[in-house]
């Protein structure tokens, strides 16, 4: 991710260069002599490492402290540092104020002939050279970037004694191929420049080199020429060094951004809204909270106010960081300021309270935009409808749905009505999800793997099997791919089943995963062995995404003790999960309690947890282990149906063992959880 380079295909090959000069010959970048100075990013590496904490240098001493990050740069007035960044950009040569229209015009034909024509034209159009002024004049007037390097280079012919080249010639030709997108080119012409000796380069040719690669994407070859124009003594300006700063940004190397800000700013350079905006989205990025508090107080120090595109990224970066009330301070301040919100500035804080949960605070917001008018699009009606879904807000979800089918709304897609099928399926209403399911398909909107595993996984846990599997096929007749999500919900639906519709399920699911299919079999048969479940178990892991695996193995769980297996499998895929480090952190334990966390488990495989747990508790019963004073089962309390069910199920299960577990009472300020004492859980343990 950070610091990664993707290869990109190399550009088409540029048009045939002109008669008047030889072939350009392309210099290597990386031609630089075993003896040259350090790179750019070498040099700052040492200031770098003091600034970010998330990455900060070996010491000599493996007990020393990291060096803390400097919250403001001071620079001694007697004694400043050499500037490495110019404060302005440097002076350059106006062009020429204008030249003859008529006269601008016969060039231009002249050059639609070509190298060739323009050359025989050239001896009525220049009797004798032209001056500098009308050359730039000319250079500038002209459109097309193919007549400026044509032009460029039959003054190039002319040789130095009849027209000396300057830099400023290079500029506006490289400016006008930089428009075009001709980076190879731009590069070339640089490339001469260095090799020839006739201009030298200065600022403005490297931040035209720098900013065309930029737009280009070629970010390795915008730091690499940076790094030579470093290495060249030419001082950057506030243009070249903001284009710099945005190319270490976007590769993700934040020792350099920061680095970089830091000189710049000891040599007196004031950035603008744009250098914080790209701090932000460093910071960002990394979910660094106190990187972005760095960037707000230096904002702040340097007296810039944010625009809103620095707002938006703000907001993102809070949002990265988890800090749902910082990004809601923010979001008051700025309309406190008189700036007004976007689509992308409410959608960035749609989601931040949709993590957090934050219900109150996002349908206050969407209060707000009707009452102030303030734009919607259809990426923040989506945003705030999956919210709802997330939160189990049905009402609003439903007032939501119904603004976007009014004339004046964009209408919904195959998110929105995905949205819809999961607030109905959540809360367990099956037909209204496989109403808005069916209401998609008559809307002409193709539906998605999420739309089809929300609606057949909600039919299969209201045991309505037949619907759920004609919802699968004809997800499958409109051209849905079952990917893992689809096979893990078959599955679930599997442990729903009677022994009689199974065979119905199994077919669909063979068709989504045939490896499952084979994998239930050696589960089935209860000739098949401990290595034999291993091997087919780890087959299918292997082949499955990472984020699926643990679904599986819970569902897996859930069919076994479903559709009566043999006895022993359940816990058999328990501890091969456990192996497997698909349940990590399932048990915590301190001096004052000992907790079993089954949030993230399905019925079956909560049940196998608390087996498992029981056992290790009297295992150290037994052995004299000192035990804490009490223990606990945090279950979860979420909004949804079916993750309340869970605390339901693990209720009448600990019941029914006889478990002396209670639910935790408001008093207790623990939702979802439940208590048993030391001396109770003890007697039950000794006494099973």
């Amino acid at each position: 991710m950070a610091g990664a380079i993707v290869p990109v295909a190399p550009p088409p090959p540029p048009p045939p260069r002109s008669p008047f000069l030889p072939q350009r010959r392309r210099l290597p970048l990386t031609c630089a002599a075993a003896d040259s100075p350090p790179s750019l990013a070498d040099q700052l590496k040492p200031l770098c490492r003091t600034i970010l904490r998330d990455r900060p240098s070996p010491p000599d001493d493996p007990s020393a402290a990291p060096p803390p990050r400097p919250r403001s740069t001071w620079v001694n007035p007697s004694r400043p540092r050499p500037s490495v960044l110019s404060p302005r950009r440097q002076p350059r040569r106006r062009a020429g104020a204008g030249v003859n229209s008529e006269r601008l015009a016969f060039v231009s034909r002249a050059l639609d002939g070509g190298a060739a024509a323009f050359a025989a034209a050239a001896a009525d159009l220049f009797p004798t050279a032209p001056s500098l002024d009308e050359a730039l004049a000319i250079l500038s007037g002209l459109r097309a970037w193919q007549k400026s390097l044509l032009f460029l280079d039959w003054l190039r012919s002319l040789g130095d004694e009849a027209f000396p080249m300057e830099t400023i010639l290079y500029n506006v030709a490289m400016k006008a191929l930089r428009v075009a997108g001709q980076l190879d080119l731009v590069d070339g012409l640089a490339e001469e420049m260095l090799a020839e000796g006739r201009a030298r380069p200065d600022n403005i040719t490297y931040s035209t080199v720098i900013t065309c690669a930029k737009r280009r994407r070629r970010y390795a070859r915008a730091i690499e020429w940076f790094e030579r124009m470093y290495r060249a003594g030419v001082t950057p300006d506030e243009v070249t060094y903001s284009a710099a700063l945005d190319v270490y940004a976007r590769l993700g190397r934040a020792d350099e951004v920061v680095a970089l800000y830091e000189r710049a700013r000891a040599a007196g350079w004031a950035p603008d809204a744009v250098a914080f905006s790209v701090l932000a989205r460093v910071f960002g990025e990394a979910g660094d909270y106190d990187g972005i508090r760095y960037v707000m107080e230096e904002m702040k120090a340097v007296g810039v106010r944010p625009n809103l595109v620095v707002y938006n990224t703000l907001l993102e970066a809070l949002g990265r960081a988890g800090k749902p009330g910082l990004a809601r301070s923010l979001f008051e301040e700025m309309t406190a300021a008189g700036l007004a919100p976007n689509e992308k500035t409410l959608t960035a804080l749609a989601k931040i309270y949709g993590k957090a949960r934050w219900s109150r605070d996002a349908l206050l917001l969407w209060d707000q935009m009707k009452a102030n008018g303030w734009p919607v699009d259809l990426i923040l009606y989506n945003t705030l409808l999956s919210m709802c879904a997330d939160v189990g807000l049905e009402p609003e979800a439903e007032r939501l749905f119904a603004d976007m089918k009014a004339a004046n709304a964009p209408p919904p897609d195959g998110f929105s009505y995905t949205a819809m099928v999961n607030v109905y399926a959540s809360a367990g209403r099956a037909d209204r999800a496989r109403e808005v399911f069916h209401e998609m398909l008559a809307a002409g909107v193709l539906p998605n793997v999420m739309s089809c595993t929300c609606l057949i996984q909600c039919l299969g846990r209201a045991r309505r099997i037949d619907e759920a599997v004609e919802a699968f096929d004809l997800a499958m007749a409109n051209g849905v791919r079952p990917d893992d999500r689809l096979s893990g919900c078959l599955l679930s639906v599997l442990a729903f089943c009677a022994p009689a519709q199974a065979p119905a399920v199994l077919a669909r699911l063979d068709r989504a995963n045939p490896g499952l299919v084979r994998l239930l079999r050696v589960l089935g048969d209860a000739a098949a062995g401990p290595a034999a479940v291993e091997a087919a178990l780890r087959e299918v892991m292997e082949s499955t995404a990472a984020d699926a695996r643990r679904p599986f193995c819970n569902c897996l769980i859930d069919v076994c003790q479903s559709q009566g297996f043999p006895a022993g499998r359940t816990g058999e895929i328990f501890l091969l999960g456990k192996v497997f480090g698909l349940y990590p952190g399932l048990e915590e334990k301190k001096p004052e309690e000992w907790t079993l966390n089954v949030r993230s488990l399905s019925v079956g495989a909560a049940k196998e947890a608390f087996q498992d747990w029981a056992g290790q508790v009297r295992t150290s019963l037994l052995a004299g282990a000192p035990l804490p004073a009490a223990f606990a089962v945090e279950t979860g309390a979420g909004t949804h149906k079916f993750s309340q069910g869970l605390a339901a199920a693990f209720a009448a299960h600990v019941e029914a063992l006889g478990a002396p577990f209670r639910w935790a009472q408001e008093e207790d300020g623990r939702r979802g959880c439940f208590l048993a004492s030391k001396d109770d859980l003890l007697r039950w343990i000794l006494a099973t």
